[in-house]
């Protein structure tokens, strides 16, 4: 196993952990922080990974599946959970999918 202490970047107080299958990423949180959230250590590191695999996928950087992966969820509850944060598995943005919805209505029912 290899281990660093070193900042990644500009960042301050993160430290990562290498092993064969994963490396482990710590970032010191002030208490201020998990105060001002009202979570638990655990809570706002289960919402942290999500944030990130959301934010790695909506960027085109990561899949869906290794999105999920990251999150620590299946792929089909990510792809269900895209939508929260306004985002679609399948490439195209929320207004265009409405839109879309909108057009296939009205050819269905011309006047």
């Amino acid at each position: 196993m290899e281990s660093s202490d070193a900042a990644i970047g500009p960042l301050a107080g993160v430290r990562t952990t290498m092993t064969a299958h994963a490396t482990t990423l710590t970032i010191d949180v002030p208490e201020d922080v998990l105060w001002a959230l009202q979570q638990r250590p655990d809570e706002f590191a289960d919402e942290a990974r999500l944030l990130l695999a959301v934010k790695l996928y909506e960027t085109g950087r990561l899949s869906t599946g290794l999105a999920a992966s990251l999150a620590g969820m299946p792929r089909s509850a990510f792809i269900f959970l895209l939508g929260r944060f306004g985002l679609s598995p399948v490439g195209v943005d929320t207004d265009e999918l409405e839109e879309d919805h909108a057009n296939a209505l009205r050819a269905s029912h011309p006047q």
